[in-house]
């Protein structure tokens, strides 16, 4: 199946806390990162997440905000250090490429935002990825 999801982190699940609806997983990234998805219930059971089972960690670029220094009192669990590799701006929009220590990462922001934040190539920034934005594929 081909996906329209440029964001795409293979890791394996090590924790599943359910809950009525929804269920927190934490997946332990390749490169040695945590990552929390927050799904429903039902497609944690589906998919037979559990400790051990290997997933890809899927986020769309237009969920992924970036910020140029660490930010505290944040209440998003996803927090991604990388740098900019590259970074493509149109009239109002801007691709920001990002290379993490798990792989790569692409953020869509405003191109207002990137013009604050003077992102360029070699730019270090934090990706930062709210949990209920990290939606998960059984591999």
């Amino acid at each position: 199946m081909s996906l329209s999801i440029r964001n795409q982190l293979p890791g394996v699940v090590t924790a599943v806390t359910p809950g009525e609806v929804m269920a927190t997983v934490r997946v332990r990234l390749t490169g040695g990162q945590d990552l929390t998805a927050a799904i429903t219930r039902e497609a944690a059971e589906d998919l037979r997440l559990a400790p051990g089972t290997a997933v890809r960690a899927l986020v769309k670029s237009t969920e992924i905000s970036l910020a140029t220094a660490p930010v505290e009192g944040l209440s998003i669990r996803n927090r991604l250090p990388g740098t900019v590799q590259d970074v493509t701006s149109g009239d109002a929009m801007t691709s920001v490429h990002v290379t993490v220590e798990d792989g790569a990462l692409t953020a869509a922001i405003t191109k207002d935002a990137a013009d604050d934040l003077a992102l360029s190539p070699g730019t270090p920034v934090v990706a930062l990825i709210k949990s209920t934005e990290v939606a998960l594929a059984a591999t």
